[in-house]
């Protein structure tokens, strides 16, 4: 079992991290997907990274309703605001949760079927710190992109 404060921890560390991308690159830079149009932007990735853990914690996870839209997420614009919003609001929702999901409040959903493991609770999580940390490298990378090209 995954206790609820380490898997926080860890959700913590990429949203930090994120956060910190965002620093790295101006306004205008947000919304440039700088390997062409098939690839993402800092605010596409940084608005899928937080669908993902809401997506998988609370719907999968516990079987809360969801309007997600993962192309729109993708295709986001947001600006830094916005941006840094829906990650604090990601982190409020989160240990609620991780909480609820350690205390043996998950239900069934099909999305489990294609987790490695045996589709359990902590299989739920650790595909959410899976994709976070996989959605960080590629934030990483996007941003080097965006300030390799200012200089």
């Amino acid at each position: 079992m995954i206790a609820p404060h380490v898997a926080q921890a860890y959700l913590d560390r990429a949203f930090d991290q994120m956060v910190a991308v965002l620093d790295r690159v101006t306004d205008d830079e947000l919304p440039v997907r700088p390997f062409g149009p098939s690839t993402n932007s800092v605010s596409g990735l940084v608005m899928h990274g937080a669908g993902v853990c809401e997506w998988w914690l609370g719907h999968a996870g516990l079987g809360e309703p969801t309007d997600r839209d993962r192309e729109a997420e993708l295709r986001s614009e947001a600006g830094r605001d916005e941006l840094r919003a829906r990650i604090a609001a990601v982190r409020a929702s989160a240990p609620g949760h991780l909480a609820r999901l350690a205390a043996g409040e998950g239900r069934p959903h099909e999305g489990r079927d294609s987790l490695y493991g045996d589709g359990s609770d902590d299989s739920v999580v650790l595909h959410v710190l899976e994709e976070l940390y996989q959605h960080l490298g590629h934030l990483d990378v996007t941003a080097d992109a965006l300030v390799a090209r200012r200089r």
